[in-house]
């Protein structure tokens, strides 16, 4: 049977589009700095071919070069864009005010993470307004597989949909993981309906990820609080998982109520 997308592929023909294209997608794959060549090498161009291409992208702000070693990365660019498309800004309407009140509540640091081609994007973050707390910037992401957020946003999925995160995920990193311990993993956090763990990096840090669930179950998007330890100080976490959790039925609520036939995709 005849792929759609090849067909079409080869009816309406765009090389130039298609080398650029072909090179945003290629250093949002590898996820690091990559120079001319490999850039060529691994797309099979010339590096006269994409020459042109490169300086354009950089010239438009899409692609930053290293003064010293002239690698190339992608910018911030193609993040801002995706937050100015309609489902991204009201879910960051509805999603800022309650986050911000639940945030300044307990004085920790919250994000808002959603999903995108195998990585968990922080969209929205609050510092909770206290004297010391550890916040990540919006827009920084990471494998799904390898963080708290990633692992509630998965679990609360469609078998397939699931899977194809998984996949993108995977795909996107060097290293392979074990299927079987994960998926018992995505299991006992959707029985429990959260996470509360320490961090996998910051020592002195727990995670707390509540899942923000549309109509059907799937999660749109979670909310991670980052709870810094301190001395002489015990943390309720089952008061503050309550607090969270009410909180994100807030925001799946406004969400759904103001766009009822929405479902939020990242990818």
């Amino acid at each position: 049977m005849t792929d759609p997308t090849e067909t079409a592929r080869s009816t309406y023909s765009a090389p130039a589009l298609e080398k650029g294209l072909d090179i945003l997608e290629l250093l949002a794959r590898h996820g690091r700095p990559m120079g001319m060549k490999d850039l060529a090498d691994e797309i099979g161009r010339s590096k006269s071919e994409i020459f042109r291409m490169v300086h354009v992208l950089l010239a438009r702000g899409y692609l930053t070069r290293d003064s010293a070693s002239d690698q190339l990365t992608l910018s911030n660019k193609l993040f801002t864009l995706g937050m100015q498309t309609t489902r991204v800004r009201n879910l960051v309407g509805v999603a800022a005010p309650v986050l911000e009140r639940f945030a300044a509540e307990v004085q920790q640091a919250v994000h808002l993470v959603v999903p995108s081609r195998g990585e968990a994007v922080i969209l929205v973050a609050s510092s909770g307004g206290s004297d010391m707390n550890f916040s990540l910037r919006v827009g920084y992401r990471r494998p799904l597989v390898d963080s708290h957020s990633g692992l509630v946003l998965m679990a609360f999925q469609k078998p397939d949909i699931r899977d194809r995160m998984i996949a993108e995920c995977l795909a996107s990193t060097t290293r392979t993981q074990p299927l079987e311990p994960l998926f018992a993993r995505l299991s006992e956090v959707r029985a429990a309906g959260s996470i509360v763990h320490e961090s996998r990096d910051i020592v002195g840090v727990t995670d707390a990820c509540c899942p923000i669930l549309a109509p059907n179950g799937a999660a749109d998007a979670c909310l991670t609080t980052v709870v810094v330890s301190r001395r002489n100080a015990t943390e309720d976490f089952d008061a503050l998982i309550a607090k969270q959790k009410s909180a994100c039925s807030e925001i799946s609520e406004l969400f759904h109520a103001y766009s009822p036939e929405q479902q939020i995709t990242f990818d």
